[in-house]
């Protein structure tokens, strides 16, 4: 390379260096709006709370490291216990019916049958809601002596539930709230993957004289199995999390046969101010969900 070569490819870097480094400031300084935040209100506050679940502190004076204390404390706590039994039979009630549920509802308007316009408003809406507002208004509905859905069950011979105020009903009554509201997301994310089926293999396999049954199992089903996967493990996800129509609904009564994992947290926490021993059972329902969501979505991948 010659001299004059040289001397041009300087004078070129030095000509865009400042224009690079402005560039690139700015950037950061785009970026530094939401990684400030993130880092101050989500990242710091779970390392926080990391390190508090090692510690004894009731937010007065300073935490008193104890090890793993706390964590040996809740594998024996009956409490703890009967919240994590009682997310489980949540997931096994609340998962499988927004699963089927928001399928068939969005089967039926992706078939485009009259009020299909209608019911895909109707099947929305509750997600729009506040669980705050989901709970008062199923705890009328669900009301013993009032409630709208005992008076239709008394047509069918069923007197009186008591679906809020007993230890062998008011875990269902939670669930059949909380399948209302999740119902919505499920239902769009399975339209959304309906409607990307392409037209023309559905009308092949129609021409090749499968029927109803056999399209849906042959040809929507294949399609559907990632969208499938995705709604499982965000439902498992939100069932573990449940906390806002449990405190709403029942406050983890009667008898803590209702509560579950969140509202006891928040009952060590904010009641009785065992931020450590909360932050130690807060540390065991992440890494529940997180294995959780590991094998679930490695079992689906498998069978897929």
């Amino acid at each position: 390379m010659t001299m004059a070569a040289i001397r041009t490819d300087v004078s070129i870097s030095a000509d865009i260096g400042p224009e690079r480094y402005e560039s690139d400031r700015a950037g950061y300084l785009l970026v530094a709006f939401f990684a400030v935040p993130f880092f101050l209100f989500n990242i710091l506050p779970v390392l926080f709370g990391i390190y508090i679940s090692f510690t004894r502190w009731s937010i007065v004076g300073k935490p008193k490291w104890v090890g793993l204390e706390n964590f040996t404390h809740a594998f024996s706590d009956q409490w703890v216990g009967a919240a994590f039994r009682n997310v489980f039979l949540y997931g096994l009630i609340i998962v499988p019916c927004v699963t089927v549920l928001g399928l068939l509802f969005a089967l039926f308007v992706n078939s485009r049958y009259p009020l299909a316009g209608l019911a895909r408003t109707l099947f929305f809406a509750p997600t729009v809601v506040s669980a705050t507002v989901i709970g008062l208004v199923w705890v009328w509905m669900l009301d013993t002596q009032y409630g709208v859905v005992n008076y239709y069950l008394s047509f069918l011979g069923f007197n009186d539930i008591p679906w809020l105020t007993s230890t062998r009903f008011s875990l269902i009554g939670v669930s059949i709230a909380s399948i209302w509201w999740d119902l919505g997301l499920a239902f769009v994310l399975f339209l959304a993957a309906l409607q990307d089926i392409p037209g023309e293999i559905i009308d092949a396999a129609r021409a090749d004289g499968a029927n109803r049954i056999q399209r849906f199992r042959h040809v929507v089903l294949p399609y559907l199995r990632n969208v499938i996967s995705m709604v499982v493990t965000l439902q498992l996800i939100a069932t573990l999390r449940i906390f806002s129509q449990v405190y709403v609904m029942t406050n983890g009564g009667p008898a803590n046969s209702s509560a579950s994992p969140i509202h006891y947290i928040y009952n060590l926490a904010i009641v009785r101010n065992l931020f450590g021993y909360a932050s130690a059972v807060s540390l065991l329902l992440f890494a529940l969900i997180l294995a959780i969501t590991v094998v679930q979505r490695f079992i689906l991948k498998e069978r897929g």
